[in-house]
């Protein structure tokens, strides 16, 4: 794993916007954007390590942005739909430049993994027949199943602790979900609304009223839609353009949890509702998130691309950030000042319960596909003891599988 740069930054200091709160005047625009290219071209190791990396290059040794700006985006992206990541990047954006930051600086980081995979796309798509990458895939899709195993447990164990209803939620999701293999949407919904009335039931009729006058930055919200007009244009000329957008728009607003959390919400339309793809092809769809740097959702350009080539990548990935960047700009700072408020803790509470129930349950499903064999069984156990004992990075381990594949099939 190569660590992004970390390197000081230059010394040229304009003066921050006037929403910013970020300790001092900050770098370059220019700088922050450098700095997350790079970051999006280097950041292995998923979103944990790659936030870590941010903590450390901008908070510690550069300075460019308050530890407790900071933590609030750290905050902001746990409670909203969206890889960690990806949120932080924005927020960071988002302090700089307002809303227009944010979309630069996700641009920045997302740009290089998706450059990436659609390359790795087109030339999966052009030689997936051949003997060799059907070996490949033979060794990384079992091996990708461990890795999202350990994903679920953790993400479980992390969100649930020793709250018996939201280990509950998870239970019913997760047997659901396994029981009929296709994604209980309206489940995630439900046990927020659930855990509201359990645990903050609103008491005042007053109280919508109040949240909607100290609402989200109003400025934000007018310049919010400004990216909705050219890939929609785009969509708009082929039904099946128009449908992959649709979809990965509603993924995106419903990836609660982690990165991997989004495996059972696409695997349901992809694979059983619209028929994009096969079980085998998901996978290695999946696989490519895992191998290239960046959030794993970039899994989406892949899709997107066996399904309707480039603009179909294209599509498939402004679809599913756009409701992660709304969820950043929008909110923003009401947010920070209504973070601790008990109606939306206990809203994140039941859908991230939910969440990981649906990543348990989308672990039973994929394996029946992946594993295939006693060799592929093989694969996938060891893969799952590997990361349970160890530290490995997961594009190590699936690099390790396609070549273990290559010498089994």
């Amino acid at each position: 794993m190569v660590s992004p740069d970390t390197s000081r930054g230059t010394s040229d200091q304009p003066t921050p916007p006037a929403d910013s709160t970020a300790a001092g005047p900050g770098p370059a625009f220019a700088s922050v954007l450098r700095y997350f290219l790079r970051l999006g071209t280097l950041g292995f190791g998923g979103p944990i390590a790659v936030v870590g990396y941010m903590q450390r290059n901008l908070v510690e040794e550069r300075g460019w942005i308050a530890k407790q700006d900071f933590l609030d985006g750290v905050a902001l992206g746990q409670t909203m739909p969206g890889p960690l990541a990806a949120q932080v990047a924005m927020w960071v954006g988002y302090l700089r430049r307002g809303a227009w930051g944010a979309a630069a600086t996700a641009l920045a980081f997302i740009a290089p993994s998706f450059l990436l995979v659609t390359v790795v796309a087109a030339a999966y798509v052009h030689y997936a027949g051949l003997p060799v990458v059907q070996s490949l895939f033979y060794g990384i899709a079992p091996a990708v199943m461990g890795i999202i195993a350990i994903a679920a447990y953790k993400l479980v164990k992390l969100t649930d602790g020793k709250d018996w209803r939201a280990w509950a939620i998870s239970a019913v999701v997760f047997a659901v979900t396994a029981a009929t293999g296709r994604e209980p949407i309206y489940l995630i919904v439900g046990a927020g609304v659930l855990m509201i009335l359990l645990d903050a039931r609103p008491t005042h009729r007053s109280w919508l009223r109040r949240r909607i006058a100290t609402g989200p930055d109003s400025k934000a919200l007018s310049l919010v839609g400004w990216p909705l007009a050219t890939p929609w244009a785009v969509a708009a000329s082929g039904g099946t353009l128009l449908s992959l957008g649709l979809f990965f728009l509603k993924t995106g607003a419903l990836v609660f949890g982690s990165g991997l959390a989004i495996v059972p919400l696409l695997r349901d339309g992809v694979v059983a509702q619209h028929h994009w793809l096969t079980q085998a092809q998901f996978l290695d769809a999946v696989a490519m998130g895992l191998i290239t740097p960046g959030p794993v959702v970039i899994t989406a350009a892949f899709i997107g691309y066996l399904v309707a080539g480039p603009a179909g990548a294209l599509v498939a990935t402004f679809a599913i950030f756009l409701p992660i960047y709304v969820g950043v700009v929008v909110p923003g700072r009401w947010f920070v000042r209504h973070r601790d408020n008990r109606q939306v803790k206990a809203l994140v509470t039941g859908a991230t319960a939910a969440a990981g129930g649906a990543l348990c349950g989308a672990v039973v499903v994929l394996t029946r596909q992946a594993v295939t064999d006693v060799a592929t069984a093989v694969i996938a156990v060891v893969t799952l003891g590997l990361l349970w004992r160890f530290k490995i990075q997961e594009p190590v381990v699936v690099i390790a599988a396609g070549a273990l594949g290559l010498l089994l099939h």
